[in-house]
């Protein structure tokens, strides 16, 4: 099964509950070549981004020995799967593609996952909460980025930013412990790494 969550996530066919599409009722804005390129590079990241959270949640989901616990991270797994799906779905209306490195993003993911989770669920949920902290500063600074003119990515990470939130504040009320500094940093880094590369790749 984890194998099976595993393929899907790298190939962007992740499990989900299957929301709407929060674009659908926008229409395509006239954007450049390169607006266009520019626009799918960031959607790119995205959905590298969506890769390494769904294997954040397998990770820590697959050694956590709290039966709420792994229910939590396999809920917060199948609603990261539509986030994937949005982004895939943008990439195709883009004429582009997913990030070729999405292996490389899935692995390093889990195992940080794995990890995290062996240290005590205290602080995998803590993990949790700084990663969608993260994740929604992320977000909010693509949305500066994108062409204002371009409701649909808009929309798509409008919705996905109100939802990394929520993950987060789940994550919060469930007993999450504070990282420390120095790995809050190095959190930042890896994913300034990921953000850099797979724009291009």
């Amino acid at each position: 099964m984890h194998f099976d969550q595993a393929i899907r996530a790298v190939t962007g066919c992740a499990q989900s509950n299957a929301r709407a599409y929060p674009a659908a009722s926008e229409a395509e804005a006239e954007l450049t070549a390169t607006q266009r390129q520019h626009v799918a590079g960031l959607m790119r990241v995205n959905h590298a981004g969506e890769v390494a959270a769904q294997a954040l949640y397998h990770g820590q989901g697959i050694v956590s020995k709290n039966k709420q616990i792994q229910a939590q991270m396999q809920q917060a797994a199948l609603e990261e799967g539509n986030h994937l799906a949005w982004c895939s779905q943008r990439l195709l209306e883009l004429n582009s593609h997913a990030s070729y490195l999405n292996p490389v993003w899935y692995v390093g993911s889990f195992m940080i996952g794995a990890v995290a989770g062996l240290v005590g669920d205290q602080w995998s949920l803590g993990f949790v909460a700084e990663t969608e902290y993260q994740v929604g500063k992320h977000l909010e600074e693509h949305m500066k980025l994108l062409p204002e003119q371009d409701s649909k990515s808009i929309k798509i990470l409008q919705q996905m930013q109100r939802d990394e939130e929520q993950h987060r504040e789940d994550a919060i009320h469930a007993g999450a412990a504070t990282l420390p500094f120095f790995i809050r940093k190095l959190m930042r880094w890896t994913a300034n790494v990921m953000v850099k590369t797979a724009y291009y790749i």
